[in-house]
């Protein structure tokens, strides 16, 4: 059965600055190999008309997270620990009846594969209908011309006819615009986008992200934005959280993190990245090594077995300590302020161009 304990008594912050809050999130699951703690400690907050990035490599629990702010993990396999509040609401706590009222109403989750998302028996028209006539009690014919303005909101051709049409009959672009079109149907608060453009070319790429923030400025949406791509998160967040093996290594505001990073983690993926006007003839620089199981993770910094500058903090403080994550702009690391900064001068910004 799902365990709710609780984070500290205090309540978290819900005016402006924590629309959503989340503080010391852990979410852990029961496996036939033993308890996976997939997200260890997590805080954080999203604005409303304000977009959060959560920025790191497969299984760094990303997901993970947003899946526990919907309720969407089996309760029987699954631990959660601390709090999320949205609006003043406790979600961690909620019943599964609140949470129903909430999911595609004042919350809504753009998926990355729309293909298996959308239900291959219904047209597309009535995929985005039904919710609306949940939670809002419209009539078929009004939920439907819903449908249908919001089609064409998202830029879909001739939407009263493509309406009509199965997700198999849409390209990947369409049906990407249809699953935002679903999940705006209900002008949520709240969308939470994991990795939406993940699977589509460049071109559709830049026209998905340029609709999401159109539509933000219309509805004025709190967005978490998941993604492995610092490129998308440079042109669609306000701010940046960088998670590591269930924990955030680094946050601050898009600027912060991309022009000034603090953590080793953050500069491997700054410099993992390819770049248009880099020589072609000079290969990527990938992080070594590879991501720990989080059925055994490291002691101290979990990054520490990968980072190539742990050797310049003195003593075995990187092997036997985990390095705290402060509010506000901060990273999680034991190397001293002055040490970022000159690391990040000297040799990080020279090999980003």
């Amino acid at each position: 059965m799902t365990t709710v304990t609780k984070a500290g008594g205090a309540p978290a912050p819900t005016g402006p600055g924590g629309f959503l809050s989340v503080r010391d999130l852990q979410v852990t699951f029961s496996t036939e190999d033993g308890p996976v703690r997939a997200v260890d400690g997590l805080s954080f907050d999203v604005d409303r008309g304000r977009t959060l990035g959560i920025v790191g490599e497969s299984g760094s629990g990303k997901s993970v997270t947003n899946l526990t702010v919907l309720g969407l993990h089996d309760p029987l396999f699954t631990t959660i620990d601390g709090e999320i509040v949205l609006d003043g609401k406790e979600l961690v706590t909620a019943t599964e009846k609140e949470l129903e009222q909430l999911r595609g109403n004042r919350v809504a989750m753009i998926f990355q594969d729309p293909l298996t998302a959308l239900s291959p028996f219904y047209t597309i028209g009535r995929q985005i209908a039904e919710p609306y006539m949940k939670h809002t009690g419209a009539s078929k014919k009004a939920a439907w011309e819903r449908a249908v303005e919001m089609l064409g909101k998202v830029g879909i051709p001739n939407p009263a006819e493509r309406a009509r049409d199965y997700p198999h009959q849409f390209s990947g672009g369409m049906r990407q615009r249809a699953m935002i079109a679903m999940a705006l149907v209900c002008d949520p608060d709240l969308l939470i986008a994991d990795e939406p453009t993940t699977a589509l070319d460049v071109t559709v790429q830049a026209q998905i992200l340029d609709l999401l923030k159109d539509l933000q400025r219309e509805f004025g949406t709190a967005i978490v934005f998941i993604t492995h791509d610092l490129g998308v998160i440079a042109d669609m967040a306000d701010d940046i959280m960088v998670m590591y093996a269930g924990r955030a290594v680094e946050r601050g505001t898009v600027d912060e993190v991309l022009r000034a990073p603090r953590h080793p983690y953050t500069w491997g993926l700054l410099n993992s990245m390819p770049r248009l006007d880099s020589d072609l003839a000079t290969p990527l620089e990938p992080i070594p090594g590879t991501p720990p199981s989080l059925l055994t993770p490291p002691s101290g910094c979990r990054f520490h077995p990968r980072c190539a500058f742990r050797d310049r903090v003195g003593g075995d403080r990187c092997v036997t300590e985990s390095p705290a994550l402060a509010p506000g702009r901060s990273s999680a690391c034991h190397l001293g302020a002055e040490q970022k900064r000159t690391i990040f001068a000297e040799e990080i910004r020279p090999r980003l161009g």
